[in-house]
C-alpha cells in the first residue's frame, strides 16, 4: 500500500501563485510515476502534470508553461503561476507503478482562484 498526503491548496487571487505538495509513504518502491490531476464538478479527472522516477515530465497542453512539476524522491510539487478562475478545481495527487496496473490517489486539495 501507498499513502499520499497532499498539502498547499486554498484560495488565491487571479494572477497569483500556489504550490501544491504531495508526499508518498508506505511501499514507495513500486512507484514509477507521480502526477497531479484535477477535477471540477460534473467533469472527469484530467491530468495536469506527471513526472517519472527518472525525472521525465509531461504536461497537459493547456498548462502552457504556467505550472511546473518537480520531484524529490517520494515527494512531488506543483508550482502554479498566473492562475485564473478556470484553474479552480480539486487537485489530486496520483502515484502509479510502471504499467499503471496499480494506482493510488490522494484525498484531493481544493484550489479556488477568485478575487
Amino acid at each position: 500500500q501507498v499513502q499520499l498526503e497532499e498539502s498547499g491548496g486554498g484560495l488565491v487571487q487571479p494572477g497569483g501563485s500556489l504550490r501544491l505538495s504531495c508526499v508518498a509513504s508506505g511501499n514507495i518502491g513500486i512507484i514509477r510515476t507521480m502526477a497531479w490531476y484535477r477535477q471540477t464538478p460534473g467533469s472527469q479527472r484530467d491530468l495536469v502534470a506527471a513526472i517519472t522516477r527518472g525525472g521525465s515530465t509531461d504536461y497537459a497542453d493547456w498548462v502552457e508553461g504556467r505550472f511546473t512539476i518537480s520531484r524529490d524522491n517520494a515527494k512531488i510539487y506543483l508550482q502554479m503561476s498566473n492562475l485564473n478562475p478556470g484553474d479552480t478545481a480539486v487537485y489530486y495527487c496520483n502515484a502509479a507503478n510502471w504499467d499503471y496496473t496499480i494506482e493510488y490517489w490522494g484525498d484531493g486539495l481544493p484550489v479556488t482562484v477568485s478575487s
